[in-house]
């Protein structure tokens, strides 16, 4: 059975993983089930594309999940590779990095949490890292995304890349925590009259 470590781990694992006919996203519900003294976490509903039941079952592991954007503590994951999880942070900082370039500061609080998801992806990535060694093992990448990530750019999974982009990141959402803070409780009262 797959091992979560939170719910947006396995929120993610199931965006990673397409229908059989290649649809990526379909509407899930959550139960929690009992079986033999092990809390499972059940995700399961239908491809909108082909109609096919999708379902996922997940343990939880024993450690106190993660606030969000975190995807688990601080041992690597279980079932998504280093190179899944670059990917992702790829994606993900693209997509805040261009809306950051064609929005007002001003406005940047809303793309925050799309840059802090792309930004706990790669810090994901760091933990594939062996304590002393200068890159993740080619090993390590367990998946065809995370393998081909890999085969195209080896140097992106050294510890010199990945601290170089973890301090981009962290430069960025500082940037707009500085010029586009949250909004007070009082300034938001009186923006909704």
């Amino acid at each position: 059975m797959l091992i979560a470590r939170s719910a947006q781990e396995a929120h993610l694992y199931i965006d990673l993983h397409v229908c059989v006919c290649g649809a990526t996203q379909f509407d899930r519900e959550h139960r929690l089930e009992d079986r033999e003294g092990v809390l499972v976490s059940m995700y399961e509903g239908v491809c909108p594309q082909c109609g096919r039941t999708r379902s996922y079952a997940f343990t939880i592991s024993d450690d106190r999940p993660p606030a969000p954007p975190a995807f688990g503590g601080p041992e690597p994951s279980q079932i998504i590779d280093p190179g899944e999880f670059l990917w992702v942070s790829d994606r993900m900082s693209t997509e805040s990095g261009l809306r950051l370039l064609s929005t007002p500061a001003a406005e940047h609080r809303e793309i925050r949490s799309a840059a802090a998801y792309g930004t706990a992806a790669l810090e994901e990535v760091a933990k594939f890292l062996p304590e002393g060694a200068d890159r993740i093992p080619e090993d390590r990448f367990t998946s065809e995304r995370g393998r081909e990530m890999y085969a195209k750019d080896p140097s992106r999974f050294t510890r010199k890349d990945i601290d170089a982009a973890l301090e981009l990141d962290r430069k960025v959402l500082a940037g707009i925590d500085r010029y586009s803070p949250p909004q007070s409780s009082e300034q938001s009262r009186s923006t909704a009259q």
